[in-house]
């Protein structure tokens, strides 16, 4: 029994930190994920108005989502380079936390277009903070030999709490009002900013109490902020680090397409909320059951065959979403485009961990967290934009974009990992 038990917590024996980090990012995750299904909801309930800069609703929602993203995105060089100059992670992301508990709170009280631009905007900066030093944290725990083994696991409860969100986000607000003591009643959409609110918190305290910066951390106030295009060391044309960010665009682009057009998913399939709440979870499903493994794997067997692999996956599942007219093939397609997903994602990250120098991980690991956000908010914006011509055209977009994504790392990006003699890997006899 025992050796049973151990070979099960074992793919999780990592830094305490990164455990303790894995689960605060778990619970505001949850918080987070659920405003990407209820924001939709709030905009088209009738309960918002004011000024609607002459668009139509899906475009509203798209610049609502896809705001958030930009802003995160711009700012991570900015917040991954002041804490690689600090030398300090902690800070930066409880500063992160208390303003993304504030911004979810006072949603409660918006009630125009406007107000929701301009809370998921700080929301959006709130995260940047967040987002480079956790990664970059987990980077200066973990060596290269355990590197994506580390990555997969702040990855998989990062993405628990993210996948959580949505499977029951539609439900909270179909469920509502609720009745609580005293007779205050609370409609579902206030109660869905009130449990993110509550997780923000909970992220707060857990990394408070249970985290602390690595005495290994360096300073690198020398480095600038640019971010190299160009291999000037290497063989190809392009810097592996940015191509990994290109490719890292390129799929976040395509698995948010489908965030945005939530009223066309729903009339084409003739389903509800609840529906699609599970759909956008199936994504998150697979690539919580597939972050861990995949990220030992890739310390074991190199970190270049499963990105490749992920790339060309990422086309088919993506291609077929748009020609699903069933709720459950629907859901089967987000669960294989999410497997694709989880290929590319800890193995890019780990990869760039590898490439990374002392003292940088905030700066070089932010280059693939700020272009994965510009591909979350491009995402929502392109299908927005591109569903009036037809319901296919977001998701060839997404295909299209994809195969560009596994040309660039097939051609440009070299493994660095030694994998002649296998790592030991948590459980191995």
């Amino acid at each position: 029994m025992r050796s049973v038990v151990e070979r099960v917590i074992a793919p999780f024996a990592v830094d305490r930190r990164v455990l303790a980090l894995a689960g605060a990012r778990m619970a505001d995750g949850i918080g987070n994920s659920f405003l990407i299904i209820v924001i939709p909801l709030y905009v088209t309930s009738g309960v918002v108005g004011g000024t609607a800069f002459g668009l139509e609703e899906s475009m509203i929602i798209g610049l609502i989502l896809s705001l958030f993203g930009f802003l995160n995105s711009s700012f991570q060089p900015v917040t991954g380079r002041l804490s690689d100059r600090l030398g300090r992670r902690k800070p930066f992301i409880l500063a992160g936390l208390a303003g993304l508990a504030l911004t979810n709170i006072a949603y409660v009280v918006a009630e125009t277009y406007i107000s929701l631009l301009v809370i998921r905007g700080l929301q959006g900066v709130s995260v940047a903070f967040i987002i480079p030093a956790s990664v970059a944290l987990v980077n200066e725990l973990a060596s290269s030999g355990d590197r994506g083994g580390n990555m997969g696991v702040y990855n998989t409860f990062r993405l628990v709490g993210f996948g959580a969100g949505p499977a029951v986000a539609g439900a909270v607000v179909n469920l509502g009002p609720y009745a609580l003591p005293g007779g205050v009643v609370v409609n579902g959409f206030d109660a869905a900013f009130y449990i993110a609110t509550i997780t923000a918190t909970i992220s707060y305290v857990l990394v408070t109490v249970l985290v602390s910066d690595p005495a290994s951390t360096v300073a690198n106030a020398g480095a600038d902020l640019s971010i190299p295009v160009l291999d000037r060391t290497g063989p190809n044309l392009l810097d592996p680090i940015f191509t990994l960010g290109l490719a890292s665009f390129f799929m976040a682009t395509g698995i948010a397409l489908f965030a945005t057009i939530q009223p066309q998913v729903n009339a084409r399939l003739e389903q509800d909320a609840t529906w699609f709440g599970l759909q956008f979870a199936a994504f998150i499903l697979a690539q919580v059951a597939l972050q861990t493994p995949i990220g030992r794997a890739c310390d074991r067997y190199g970190r270049r065959p499963f990105i490749v692999t992920g790339m060309v996956l990422l086309i088919p599942t993506t291609l077929v979403q748009g020609f699903i007219l069933s709720s459950v093939l629907m859901f089967v397609a987000r669960l294989f485009q999410g497997v694709a997903a989880a290929m590319v994602f800890a193995p890019s990250l780990a990869l760039a961990g590898d490439l990374a120098g002392a003292g940088e991980s905030g700066s070089k690991l932010s280059v693939l967290t700020m272009a994965f956000g510009y591909g979350i908010a491009a995402g929502p914006f392109s299908s927005g934009a591109l569903v009036g011509y037809g319901f296919q055209v977001p998701f060839v977009f997404g295909a299209v974009l994809a195969v560009f994504g596994a040309i660039l790392v097939y051609t440009q990006v070299e493994e660095t990992l030694e994998t002649t003699a296998p790592v030991p890997v948590f459980g191995d006899d």
